[in-house]
């Protein structure tokens, strides 16, 4: 159960949905919020890619929160197939929170429309999957991504993120959610898309060659943060929620 770090009672969903409830007051229209997990030596996955090996369930439950209070949750490529996405669901102690609306919508962004469409990412969401892509997208994979997914062209050969924020926008999803990976987080931070920072801290040592939860472009003179609250666990993982300074 996640806690106040010092010192705190447990909270319930509807404390936690409290603590990380989106702003009222969104000074760009929209707030977008990365949710990442990264080990005590700053690694962004586990020894196989995967970060199921670095997180636990109070990690996995925070997620499945976060969605929850989302409008559309947004997601690299990579990541659809390294973790084997599937789409959003509601849990059912989350419906105090999410009530009867539909689960969010997964969004991948991926010009070479490299993704498995026979996957229940595409063929069982309770909303369709949004695929951004490009116009130079290859025309059987375009095919086949429009037989099962909501597939949308905001750019000739490469994908604009922030064109991909600007429709999300207009179609009223302002609470956006992104869950990596390290290679959109980092391209979302350098455009200055990012309003905050959900981290995981794993209390785990995982050495090797691992990436960070960002790897891309580099932030000139860094990116600063305001920390906003931390929680802990019994495991000993920290929730760390941070917010983007002038976001």
């Amino acid at each position: 159960m996640i806690s106040a770090v010092t010192p705190g009672p447990e909270l319930d969903v509807e404390a936690l949905a409290a603590a990380y409830a989106y702003p009222a007051d969104m000074p760009r229209g929209r707030w977008l919020r990365a949710n990442m997990v990264g080990t005590a030596d700053g690694a962004a996955m586990g020894g196989s890619g995967v970060t199921r090996q670095i997180s636990n369930a109070n990690d996995l439950g925070l997620l499945l929160l976060l969605r929850s209070l989302s409008d559309v949750v947004l997601v690299g490529p990579r990541t659809v197939r390294a973790e084997n996405y599937g789409p959003a669901r509601t849990r059912a102690d989350h419906a105090v929170v999410r009530g009867d609306r539909p689960p969010p919508p997964i969004a991948v962004m991926t010009s070479s429309l490299d993704l498995d469409f026979s996957t229940p990412l595409f063929t069982e969401p309770a909303v369709p999957t949004i695929v951004f892509t490009a116009e130079t997208a290859p025309a059987e994979a375009f095919a086949a991504a429009r037989k099962v997914a909501d597939v949308v062209i905001v750019g000739e050969d490469s994908v604009p993120l922030p064109a991909v924020v600007d429709h999300l926008v207009g179609r009223g999803h302002t609470r956006l959610l992104c869950e990596g990976g390290p290679g959109i987080l980092a391209s979302m931070a350098a455009a200055g898309l990012v309003d905050e920072l959900c981290l995981a801290l794993s209390p785990i040592l995982a050495g090797g060659r691992a990436g960070r939860i960002l790897r891309g472009p580099e932030l000139a003179g860094g990116l600063p943060l305001t920390l906003a609250h931390t929680l802990t666990d019994e495991d000993g993982f920290l929730f760390l929620r941070y917010l983007v300074q002038n976001a």
